[in-house]
């Protein structure tokens, strides 16, 4: 089952990846991107971050 995020944790989930590629991380999937931002929207539509919200 995947999670649903609602729009204020995917916003932060991807500032937070956005600023971990600008601070020099691997990128996780393939891109042509060049923008943090950017590359940081292509993994989270991939599946790819190793992101987890836990709710209370």
């Amino acid at each position: 089952m995947t999670q649903q995020y609602n729009r204020y944790e995917k916003a932060r989930i991807l500032g937070a990846r956005s600023l971990q590629i600008s601070y020099g991380a691997p990128v996780l999937v393939e891109t042509d991107r060049s923008e943090p931002i950017l590359i940081a929207a292509e993994e989270y539509d991939a599946g790819a971050l190793p992101f987890t919200v836990n709710r209370e």
